[in-house]
């Protein structure tokens, strides 16, 4: 069982770290035409796009800084625990 926790562990991190990869490459307008910038925006977008969607509901979705990243990671965060809760 903790095998399978850790697992789940190291993915979410590894998911952490891609969506702040994400956020400094859409800050310094790093050109994401190439093979990294599509495996990038392939592996974060199905955690981004209800994020974004939530936001844009919420009516805070549109403006200079974009939450949506934010909103993935604690979203994230909280999942982890929910799992860490019902299998401990």
């Amino acid at each position: 069982m903790y095998t399978l926790l850790r697992s789940v562990r190291i993915l979410f991190d590894l998911l952490e770290i891609l969506i702040i990869v994400r956020i400094f490459v859409n800050i310094f307008r790093v050109p994401v035409n190439n093979m990294f910038g599509k495996i990038l925006y392939e592996l974060t977008e199905p955690i981004m796009a209800p994020a974004r969607a939530l936001l844009d509901k919420i009516g805070i979705g549109r403006g200079f800084i974009d939450f949506s990243p934010w909103v993935a990671i604690i979203f994230l965060r909280v999942l982890y625990t929910v799992i860490l809760n019902l299998v401990a």
